[in-house]
């Protein structure tokens, strides 16, 4: 198991899967990553075959224990040569051991519904948690075929929205600020918590980022010249992701990213992706308003797991055990992992935190 920490390195084998997103990229580990963590790749060969796994490794505060985890997004290993046939015992072997020298305890890693192979790669290594659907828009149809998918009040919304805006595409120069701004307005608004809330070099390093390569779009009243709203969609191998919006308070009425959506989805047809990613409710859920604003655009969904993987079994009940012992509540229901930092973060339970506003009116 060979560790991967230098950029140049990272991104040229990264790159040389067919199947990768930006959430693998050394940039995105980079941009996310906090004071303390650090991000690794770990690279396993066997013959022509490869397994690439991106992970942040966090200490385990008060113990000199650590565990792992993904970055925010669709992340999971990537494979190269990885058949049908393929048997994971060595690289079980393999990845216990590099786990166990740096006793990391436990990993959690948010897959990615677009790529192939990863619970082939990852079976019986823990467990893989089902979390709900994401929407997908087909890009490969055509533009008709695509329309009609859309349920007939989208439709109306979106040509009310083409007579009131304009769209702008890579409006990041002249309007980011006043997007970071309504992004983080729209968050104060619904009570998001602190991990909705990113500062302002994130989105700026985002947008620089070749590896990434987002854009941001920008939707324009016509009648006033006003920024109305805006999206923030990645673009990276076959996929487009539609990752945070933001709409300000008094454009809510005719919400413009309906229109945005659909612009990215016929721009993104024009060059070729062939896969729109929408994601999917808030924690995951498929009966929640932001599921539901999101399933308008499309009837095709994909699922989306999570990995989880109790390494050191008696080190992680002890570690619950002293949580207990403190009297501190865990909901052993949940889908929290690991529940020994239940409460303390809670990056490891949004699951559907990326692309988190939009409203259905």
């Amino acid at each position: 198991m060979h560790v991967i920490e230098d950029r140049k390195k990272w991104s040229g084998i990264i790159d040389q899967c067919r199947q990768s997103d930006f959430y693998h990229t050394f940039d995105y580990h980079q941009i996310v990553k906090k004071e303390g963590e650090k991000p690794v790749l770990l690279k396993y060969s066997e013959g022509g075959s490869h397994i690439l796994l991106p992970l942040i490794i966090r200490d385990i505060e008060g113990t000199q224990l650590k565990d792992a985890t993904s970055v925010y997004g669709y992340v999971g290993p990537l494979g190269k040569n990885i058949g049908a046939d393929f048997k994971n015992d060595n690289f079980k072997k393999q990845l216990d051991k590099f786990l166990k020298d740096n006793q990391i305890i436990s990993v959690f890693s948010r897959l990615h519904p677009y790529i192939s192979r990863q619970h082939q790669i990852l079976k019986n290594i823990g467990n893989i948690v089902p979390h709900g659907k994401v929407v997908n828009i087909d890009l490969t149809k055509s533009n008709e075929e695509q329309k009609q998918e859309y349920k007939r009040r989208l439709r109306t919304y979106i040509n009310k929205e083409n007579k009131e805006y304009e769209i702008i595409d890579g409006a990041c120069d002249e309007y980011l600020d006043t997007f970071i701004a309504t992004y983080c307005e729209n968050m104060k608004r619904v009570n998001a918590k602190p991990s909705y809330f990113f500062g302002k070099n994130y989105f700026y390093e985002l947008l620089a980022s070749g590896q990434i390569n987002a854009e941001l779009m920008a939707a324009i009243h016509k009648d006033s010249s006003e920024f109305a709203g805006g999206a923030i969609f990645t673009k990276r191998g076959n996929t487009i992701q539609y990752h945070l919006s933001g709409v300000k308070a008094k454009f809510f009425h005719l919400n413009p990213i309906k229109l945005l959506i659909d612009h990215a989805r016929i721009i993104g047809t024009h060059e070729g992706y062939t896969n729109l990613n929408l994601g999917g409710g808030l924690g995951g859920q498929e009966k929640d308003s932001l599921f539901y604003f999101k399933s308008g655009f499309s009837k095709e969904y994909r699922e989306f797991h999570s990995w989880q993987y109790i390494v050191d079994e008696p080190k992680y009940n002890q570690l619950l055990k002293e949580k207990r012992d403190l009297e501190e509540p865990i909901d052993e229901t949940s889908c929290f992992f690991p529940l020994y930092r239940q409460n303390l973060d809670t990056d490891d339970t949004e699951i559907s935190k990326i692309n988190c506003w939009a409203n259905d009116g």
